[in-house]
């Protein structure tokens, strides 16, 4: 039997511990223990890396605290559009949704789209059609307000700006309701089966039917038994155009890379040089995990099936 693991994400940026109060802290560090709980528990009655990583994802997209499902942003429309996907690298069968709205949870329209679809990637009208049609939950616009994403995106919309929803620009008294980004699991089963999801409401304000990384086979998500799992968080549009989580895949594959070696050379050097900010997350099939990050801070978690436990939010 091999060592089962799991790793989750919420969203890395500008995390600095001195504009956190410690009730907010606490409840973010509840919510990720609650999300790895979820995910570990699959892993521990035997259930597959799938399982797990959409279990995990499941519980982040139903906190307020993070930027998926929820507590999803608000685009120039004033609407809220998620992305989500999923990849079993047993199969390297993939699912994946852009745009879709009123979905209570993304990542289990993905995996219906992996199933039952025939096809790997479906968008906005269609792929919210494919959800009544699948019986996926849906949710009234109610449920992913907040005030503080409703006012946050009043601050910009008059503008051409956008906003990363990992970067603070206001002092903690006036962060009660803030939400940080994209959130991720990868896990590895006792049957050394990986898996990867990843959700997210993307960037505020953001316009033109806007996509990032993290519906993106190869971008912001990927699986592959012979390499690793991998979610990834930060700024989209250069994670795009690395292709980060794929190369991590690649750098195991044809340099011959351990995960932790091919993780902090994609994160480290490939997106520094490109002025990306973010990090990842991964697992290989032998149950090792990295949590790789070059911004100030990451939301993330890893628990496996020889006791190691952690769940951190800054930079060590």
């Amino acid at each position: 039997m091999t060592k089962f693991s799991i790793a989750i994400h919420g969203g890395a940026g500008t995390i600095i511990k001195e504009e956190m109060t410690p009730e907010l802290e606490a409840e973010y560090r509840n919510a990720l223990k609650e999300s790895l709980d979820a995910g570990f528990a699959v892993l521990e009655n035997g259930g597959s890396a799938i399982n797990a990583v959409k279990a995990a994802v499941v519980m982040m997209e139903d906190s307020v605290l993070f930027n998926a499902g929820r507590g999803s942003v608000f685009t120039k429309k004033g609407l809220n559009e998620m992305d989500a996907a999923i990849m079993d690298g047993r199969t390297l069968d993939a699912g994946a949704v852009a745009g879709v709205r009123n979905i209570r949870n993304p990542v289990e329209l993905a995996e219906e789209v992996m199933l039952h679809s025939g096809h790997v990637f479906l968008s906005g009208k269609g792929a919210n059609d494919f959800a009544i049609k699948q019986g996926i939950k849906l949710e009234p616009d109610e449920y992913f307000y907040s005030e503080y994403r409703y006012n946050q995106w009043k601050e910009i919309r008059d503008s051409d700006l956008y906003q990363l929803d990992h970067k603070i620009d206001k002092p903690a008294k006036l962060m009660k309701d803030k939400k940080f980004g994209t959130v991720g699991a990868v896990a590895c089963d006792s049957a050394g089966n990986i898996a990867a999801a990843t959700s997210t409401g993307g960037m505020t304000n953001k316009r033109y039917g806007r996509i990032g990384d993290s519906p993106m086979i190869g971008a912001g998500t990927y699986a592959n038994n012979k390499t690793c799992a991998i979610s990834c968080t930060g700024h989209g549009e250069i994670f795009i155009k690395a292709v980060a989580a794929y190369d991590v895949s690649c750098l195991m594959e044809y340099k011959n890379m351990t995960l932790q070696q091919a993780c902090e050379e994609v994160v480290l050097k490939k997106l520094v040089a490109l002025k990306g900010d973010g990090g990842l997350i991964g697992v290989d099939a032998k149950g090792n995990a990295a949590m790789v990050f070059n911004s100030a801070g990451m939301y993330r978690g890893f628990k496996n099936s020889d006791g190691e436990n952690s769940i951190a939010i800054y930079a060590n």
